[in-house]
């Protein structure tokens, strides 16, 4: 249980910033997921969904719910495997 005034307001907040950023990682992982599997399997729409997926990683970014070394890690990797993809 918290002791101070400033311990209860961050039990309040907490579990409502985990929500929000919940949404944004899951939403970001789905993303990927998609573009993935678009990729592997040389969907004509992959490169579309590494658009889409990118979005979503800048925006999961901005609004703090990833680090921006790691949406820029998980863009490059994707635009990796599309280029890689696009050459096989």
């Amino acid at each position: 249980m918290a002791n101070t005034k400033s311990a209860e307001k961050r039990s309040r907040q907490n579990p409502e910033r985990m929500a929000r950023n919940r949404v944004y990682r899951s939403s970001a992982r789905t993303a990927i997921k998609k573009a993935r599997l678009a990729i592997e399997n040389g969907d004509s729409n992959a490169a579309e969904l590494v658009r889409n997926a990118e979005r979503v990683l800048a925006r999961a970014a901005s609004k703090g719910a990833i680090h921006a070394n790691n949406a820029s890690r998980r863009t490059g990797r994707l635009a990796l495997l599309l280029n890689k993809g696009a050459t096989a």
